[in-house]
């Protein structure tokens, strides 16, 4: 079957990666000149299945009414114009009642570790080098409160088969001694040690070149203008997709299936469809500061709760990323924003890095209300989604492209989450999950 595949980023070249090992006969369609030159590019490159908690949980709506009008802020809300953002507002604040925060973790954690363990069996099989570390992530607070509110969510996740240890300021420090100097700000942490860290960038350049080399064609340079359909109810399909190519040229590239991997940029494409996902754009920040004293510098990748931040060590780089702002689909840098990372970064690890010389960035991260993403079926009988993975997109990416590929080739996903159009399949052990296939 000939499958093309929307967007470039780690979910879309995972998923081109897994369908192509199912034999189908692939094609990936990117606006940029290379895989990864979006939200994959830059991110906190964290691995974290223990990081499953939604933005959406019962304290989110007083921080974020604290939060209202700090340009500085973890997570800033500027109201615009548009009826989208109202919207999506109204659903996180319906996805804040505890029932509905559990119910997300439950989801995010089965296809989070389902997605770790994929990642393993790739990395084996291709040895791709992206700079990764499986020293697990270190979880620190410098809240009593914070702290306290944290306990329920790990221990939901530990009873879920993630292993996040609630541990003592103490063992914070043992366990990461760069923060020795912060030890009297610390308050408690938890630590999983089978969480990872690694630059997605490369990994995911490096899995679309193994993929180019096994077939998939990828078509960068080409921008995706709108699809086409044919019938109506459940004979419904899609039979092209137009494209602006890298020379200007208007085509229509035919297919027998397509997924969209697209990320925040999903929406406008598939609205014209009367598919309404719930999509907002979320405007990530990251610096990434060269190491000049590896002792003073983090080896373990870290996650600073206060500021949400989380910190990873890429060879002789930190990349520190976070933040969120709700601003549309703008992506200038804020400088001040750009320099509150700095100063916290800075106050965590004085003379580790070159703090002068930051290269800043911005990526738009694909948020669902909920935290949990778009993947499976739509009301096309041969169009998927593989998209809305928000701030988990490289934790979740593999996984999802495994996943989608099961799908879209007729099998049920060997995970026991709530896939969008289909039945869900109910696992006795929901984060244990067969070898990836061969």
């Amino acid at each position: 079957m000939k499958v093309i595949v929307l967007g470039s980023g780690i979910v879309g070249t995972a998923s081109a990666w897994f369908l192509n090992k199912a034999g189908h006969d692939v094609t990936v369609v990117e606006r940029q000149p290379g895989a990864a030159q979006e939200t994959s590019f830059a991110n906190g490159c964290q691995i974290s299945v223990s990081h499953a908690e939604p933005w959406a949980n019962p304290a989110a709506p007083m921080k974020v009414l604290k939060w209202l009008g700090k340009e500085d802020a973890p997570l800033l809300y500027r109201f615009r114009p548009e009826w989208l953002q109202w919207k999506w507002g109204m659903h996180f604040l319906r996805e804040c009642t505890p029932a509905r925060t559990n119910h997300n973790i439950r989801q995010i954690v089965a296809i989070a570790e389902y997605s770790r363990q994929t990642l393993q069996s790739v990395r084996a099989e291709t040895g791709i080098d992206y700079d990764h570390l499986t020293r697990g992530i270190l979880h620190f607070y410098t809240d009593q409160k914070d702290f306290e509110e944290s306990l329920p969510a790990a221990k939901l996740m530990r009873d879920l088969g993630c292993p996040r240890d609630t541990i003592s300021a103490e063992d914070v420090v043992r366990i990461e001694p760069a923060l020795a100097r912060m030890r009297n700000k610390i308050v408690g942490g938890d630590f999983t040690a089978t969480d990872e860290s690694g630059d997605v960038y490369k990994f995911t350049s490096g899995l679309a070149k193994r993929a180019a080399d096994k077939g998939v064609e990828f078509r960068f340079d080409t921008t995706v203008t709108r699809l086409l359909t044919e019938g109506t109810g459940a004979a419904s399909r899609i039979t092209g997709v137009e494209v602006i190519d890298a020379a200007g040229r208007h085509q229509t590239l035919r297919a027998d299936a397509f997924v969209m991997a697209m990320g925040s940029f999903s929406v406008p494409v598939l609205k014209p469809l009367g598919i309404d996902l719930m999509i907002y754009p979320g405007k990530g920040y990251s610096a990434t500061y060269k190491v000049l004293d590896p002792t003073l510098a983090p080896s373990v990748s870290l996650t600073d709760d206060g500021y949400k931040l989380v910190l990873s060590r890429l060879g002789d780089r930190l990349r520190v990323a976070g933040t969120c702002e709700l601003n549309g689909y703008t992506r200038e840098l804020n400088p001040t924003r750009c320099a509150a990372i700095t100063r916290r970064t800075k106050e965590l690890f004085p003379g580790a890095c070159d703090y002068e010389n930051p290269d800043y960035w911005t990526g738009l991260r694909p948020l669902t209300p909920s935290n949990v993403p778009y993947i499976g079926k739509t009301k096309f009988s041969n169009l998927f989604l593989n998209t809305g993975h928000g701030t988990l997109g490289w934790t979740m990416g593999c996984g999802s492209g495994r996943a989608i590929s099961d799908i879209v080739s007729g099998r049920q996903p060997e995970v026991d989450f709530e896939f969008t159009g289909m039945p869900r399949r109910r696992a006795a052990k929901p984060v244990a999950v067969r070898e990836a296939r061969a």
